[in-house]
Parts: structure tokens; sequence; C-alpha cells
């Protein structure tokens, strides 16, 4: 009997390597629509030598080929483990499932099961995906689909290393310590998936507050001044400015100016707006200054942060180093920058908020 499936194994091979690359492209297909990010899609074919020790060890349940589930596998690792079950359902919508020999062992709980706690899933193609009558082998033919987080994935391959390779039972001792680093990473796994959520909880709370206007209630960092952003602070002051010549805003990302105004000492986005707030008309007043007599058409959309910065260290008493600072702080750090300093402190000098402060 095992001489025979050996045979149609050789037969079959080139279906096989079909319906291999069929379920490949029809899963990296899948991830892409459903925006998953994961750490890898793969896809292996038993090999002849696997499939001949496979059958000299369980060759009595077998009595064809087609008995065998796992000639073909694929596997996706994730990142998260709640990711395994947004794929799962992906999968469910892809494939036709063999429940009856389709598992989820990560329901089994053993102490010792961390690295193989995937979901197993026996599939087949339907014909929605492929349909090919001179091959309707493609639609019969069951494969796996595994599914397990990145952390597991490297634990069932550093486990399957140090038990099996060396052919020697692992001591008490040693089982012991394997387990508890087992436990150790199924927590790490959990955590991990539960800090995500909190995460993205958080950034709808940021971005709520900022909706409604709540800014003092929001601490400034890379997250909160991105949602800060989107509500386009800036855009008003920067109109009034194209409107001197008549020009064409063109838009920048803005993302740098977050460390201007921690260095500036904003501490919350309330902080922000009410800079923006007291140095808007003054930061108007300079630009008319800088633009009246020339003929720009074409103005950057940081031409409103970028003047209200400098109005605000101008009026602490910041002068020409304050200025030098911000701009080595949006450019980087290079000569031209202490040269538009000055340029930009006389251009200031005679302003009516320079006489202010």
């Amino acid at each position: 009997m095992n001489e025979f499936i050996l045979e149609e194994y050789h037969a079959q091979l080139p279906v096989f390597r079909r319906l291999e690359s069929v379920v490949l492209s029809t899963l990296q297909n899948a991830l892409e629509r459903n925006d998953l990010l994961v750490t890898a899609v793969s896809t292996r074919i038993k090999t002849a030598e696997s499939l001949a020790g496979k059958l000299a060890l369980k060759g009595d349940k077998y009595h064809a080929l087609n008995d065998i589930t796992d000639i073909l596998g694929a596997r996706i690792i994730t990142f998260y483990t709640d990711d395994v079950d947004r794929i799962a359902a992906m999968a469910e919508q892809l494939f036709d499932i063999d429940w009856q020999n389709s598992v989820d062992k990560r329901t089994l709980h053993q102490i010792d099961s961390f690295g193989y706690n995937s979901l197993h899933y026996v599939c087949r193609l339907p014909k929605s995906i492929i349909d090919d009558p001179q091959c309707p082998q493609l639609n019969e033919i069951r494969f796996e689909l595994q599914l397990r987080t990145t952390l597991q994935h490297a634990w069932a391959s550093i486990n399957h290393d140090i038990g099996y390779k060396s052919g020697v039972e692992i001591p008490q001792e040693y089982l012991r310590r394997i387990n508890r680093l087992a436990g150790i990473l199924e927590m790490a796994d959990d955590e991990f998936s539960r800090i995500r959520i909190e995460i993205s909880d958080y950034r709808r709370r940021v971005h709520q507050l900022v909706q409604n206007g709540k800014l003092d209630d929001v601490q400034l960092n890379g997250d909160t001044f991105h949602s800060y952003l989107e509500v386009r602070p800036f855009d008003t002051l920067n109109r009034r400015i194209a409107a001197i010549n008549q020009a064409e805003i063109r838009e920048v990302p803005l993302d740098i100016y977050l460390r201007v105004f921690l260095a500036l000492g904003c501490k919350t986005l309330g902080d922000v707006e009410k800079l923006k707030k007291s140095c808007a008309y003054d930061a108007y007043t300079l630009a008319r200054h800088q633009l009246g007599n020339t003929g720009l058409d074409i103005l950057s959309s940081s031409v409103g942060v970028q003047n209200i910065c400098i109005v605000w260290i101008l009026q602490q008493g910041g002068g020409k180093i304050g200025l030098t600072r911000l701009f080595n702080a949006i450019n980087g750090d290079n000569d031209q920058n202490a040269l538009l300093a000055e340029i930009t402190y006389e251009q200031a000098c005679n302003l009516p908020f320079m006489k202010k402060s």
C-alpha cells in the first residue's frame, strides 16, 4: 500500500506544484486586499523522503494519497495573536474548510504546548478561485493551512531543534526550564496584543479630543502632533500669507515642527495652539514684509508655522542665535542657517512685535 501511495505521489507532483502556486498567490492577494500585515507567508510540498517516513510511522492510517492532508502545507506567521483570528476568518471566506479534520490547538491549553498552539485548517480550493475541467484535482486535493504568531513559530523551531535534533531524550530538569520559558513567551504574545489594542484606543481618544478642540488635555508627542496636523491648524494663516502675492501653496510635511515646539517649551497641544494664536498676526505681518517686494508665487505650506516659530523666538529674546537653532532643526545643521537667521532678523527688526519685545 505504501509503495502505491508513493507512486501516486510522484504522478501527482505536477498537480501539487500548480496547487501550491494558486494557494500562495491567493493568500498573498487576500492579505494585501484586507490590509493584513504578517511576518511571512510560505508553502511547501512534502518531499518523497518525508512522505515515506510518515507512511512508515502511520502507514495503516492511509489507503490512498488523498487520505493525507498535508502533502501541501501553507503557513502564515502573524505579529499578534488577535491577527490569527482575523486571518482565520479570511481563510474561511476563501477556502472550503474540512472542519472535521481541522483543529484549533490553541484551545488545548497544555503546559508545554505554546509553540504548537497553531490553528490548523484543512482546506480545498473552491471553484470560485480556480475551475479547470482539465485538472479537477485542483478542487479535490486537500491541503493544510497553519496560522501562528512569530513567537509561537520561533519557539516551535527552537524546541524542535533542542528536543528532537539530537535524538536524545531531554532530562526533566531541562524540560521544566523549557516549559517555564514557554510560559513567559505566551505571556509576551498576549501582552503585545493587549498593548496594540490599548495604543489603538489611545489614538482614537486623542483623535476625538483634537477633533473636539480639547487640546489642553492632550500631551504633545509624535502621535498627538500627527492628529493635530490632520485638522490643518495652519491653513488659515497660510491662505492669508499666500494672498499677499496671490501665490499657490505647495504641501510639505510638517512633522519636523514637533521637535521645534517641544524645544520651545510646549508640553500639550493646547500649548501649541496658544502659541499659534498669540503669534499668528505677527507671523502674517512678518510674511508681508518678506514677500511684499518679491514676485514669489509658490509658497511652502510650512510658511505659516515657520513664521509663528520665528515670531515666538524673537519675542522671547532668542535673537539670531535662537533663529539659527530653529533653522538647524528644520533644515539640518549647515552653514547657511546662520546667514538665513541674519537675513530673517534684519527683516523683522523694525516690525511692531520686535519693538514690543
